[in-house]
C-alpha cells in the first residue's frame, strides 16, 4: 500500500473548487461540487472524492456535460415532479432535486422528486446528511453505468447503484445507509487497478467470468452483488426507480464516466423526503430514535467487537476527526489533482 500523507482539508476543497471553476463551471456549483467530493473523502470514502476529479475534468474537456445547465421542473403530482437536469454535474442537479424534496415535503409531508439527464453524482450520502439538516427522513437512488451482472449472468449489466437511506436521530445522532448494492463500490477496483494492487477474493469476475484478486483485471470485468441474488435484485429495483421510472437511461445504457466519451450519461435519480412528524410530534419521533439506538448499542456483543455502532456512526466521527487534523492522501491522488490543476493553470500548492 503507498503511504499516505496528511492534507488540510480546506486546502484541498479550494484547489477542486478553483480547477472546476476554471473548467468553465460557475462559481457556485464549482463550490457543491468540491464540498460534495470532499465530504466523500472526509467520511472516509475515497472512491467518490476527489480521486474523481480527473475523471470528471475529461467529460468537461470532451463538452459531455453542461457547464451551465437549466434543469426544470414538471409537477407530476400534488407530492411528486420530475427534474430534468440538462446534462448538469450530477452534484448540481442532484443538490437541486433534494431541496426541492425537501421544499415539498413541508406542504405534502411526503414528496418524491424523479431526475433524467444527470451524470454522476458521487457519494449518495452528500444527499442524505442535505436532509438532515432539515430534519427530513430521506431515500436516496441513482442507477449508475454497467458493473455488475444479474444474478445468474456473467457480464456487466446492471450498475453499483446504491441503496441510500437516513433518518434524524436525538441524542445518538442520525441514522446514515449508504451502501452498493456490489460487494465493494467500483472506484475501489479502478484505483486498485491505477496503483496496481491486488483485492480481496471474492469481489469480482475477470473479463472472462473467472474469479480474480488482480485489481485491473476486476475493474475490466465484473464487480459481484453482495448476498448474492438478495444484492442483484436491489440493484435492479435502484435501475426501476433511477431509470425506468424516471425516463432517463436504463437497462445498462447509462454510459460509462471513466471510459465512454461518446456521449452524455443520461443518469436517472429518485429523491424522497419524508417529514418525521407525520404520527407523532418530532420531539417523540427523536425520544423513541434515542429508546432504538440506547437499547441497540447496549446488546450483547459478539467475539471480536468492542462497540455496537449506528449506520453513519463511524463515518461521522471520521469526518469530525478530519476536519480537525486533516485527510490522509496517497501520491497518486495528489498528481491526480495537480495535473488537473496544471491543464488550467491553477496553483496547485497544498503546503
Amino acid at each position: 500500500m503507498t503511504e499516505a500523507r496528511i492534507y488540510d482539508a480546506q486546502k484541498i476543497k479550494n484547489l477542486t473548487r478553483l480547477i472546476f471553476t476554471a473548467n468553465g463551471i460557475p462559481e457556485a456549483d464549482a463550490e457543491t461540487i468540491a464540498e460534495g467530493l470532499i465530504l466523500s473523502d472526509l467520511r472516509g470514502v475515497y472512491s467518490h472524492g476527489v480521486v474523481r476529479v480527473p475523471m470528471y475534468c475529461e467529460r468537461l474537456r470532451h463538452n459531455l456535460v453542461n457547464r451551465m445547465p437549466k434543469p426544470t421542473l414538471k409537477k407530476t403530482s400534488i407530492a411528486s415532479l420530475l427534474m430534468d437536469g440538462d446534462n448538469g454535474m450530477g452534484f448540481v442537479v442532484g443538490k437541486q432535486a433534494m431541496a426541492e424534496a425537501i421544499n415539498l415535503a413541508n406542504d405534502t409531508g411526503v414528496a418524491l422528486v424523479g431526475v433524467k439527464n444527470s451524470g454522476h453524482f458521487g457519494m449518495s450520502a452528500f444527499y442524505l446528511l442535505q436532509a438532515l439538516i432539515a430534519d427530513m427522513i430521506s431515500f436516496v437512488y441513482t442507477n449508475s453505468s454497467p458493473a455488475m451482472p444479474v444474478w445468474g449472468g456473467r457480464s456487466k449489466f446492471l450498475g453499483a447503484s446504491p441503496f441510500a437511506a437516513a433518518a434524524p436521530g436525538g441524542e445518538y445522532g442520525p441514522f446514515v445507509l449508504d451502501m452498493a448494492c456490489t460487494v465493494t463500490a467500483r472506484g475501489k477496483l479502478k484505483y486498485a487497478a491505477q496503483r496496481g494492487e491486488t483485492i480481496a477474493p471474492g469481489l469480482a469476475l475477470d473479463s472472462e467470468g473467472k474469479p480474480t484478486t488482480d485489481g485491473n483485471k476486476a475493474f475490466h470485468g465484473v464487480i459481484l452483488p453482495f448476498g448474492g441474488v438478495k444484492g442483484s435484485s436491489l440493484a435492479m429495483l435502484m435501475e426501476i426507480l433511477s431509470g425506468v421510472f424516471t425516463g432517463a437511461a436504463f437497462a445498462g445504457d447509462v454510459r460509462n464516466p471513466h471510459t465512454d466519451l461518446t456521449g452524455p450519461q443520461n443518469v436517472g435519480h429518485f429523491f424522497m423526503a419524508i417529514k418525521p412528524d407525520l404520527f407523532m410530534s418530532l420531539d417523540d419521533y427523536k425520544k423513541r430514535m434515542d429508546i432504538l439506538f440506547s437499547r441497540s448499542k447496549s446488546c450483547d456483543k459478539a467475539e471480536g467487537f468492542e462497540e455496537i455502532c449506528i449506520p453513519g456512526e463511524i463515518e461521522a466521527r471520521t469526518e469530525a476527526n478530519r476536519r480537525e487534523n486533516g485527510i490522509p492522501f496517497t501520491p497518486d491522488v495528489i498528481r491526480g489533482l495537480e495535473k488537473e490543476a496544471n491543464l488550467v493553470n491553477v496553483s496547485p500548492d497544498l503546503d
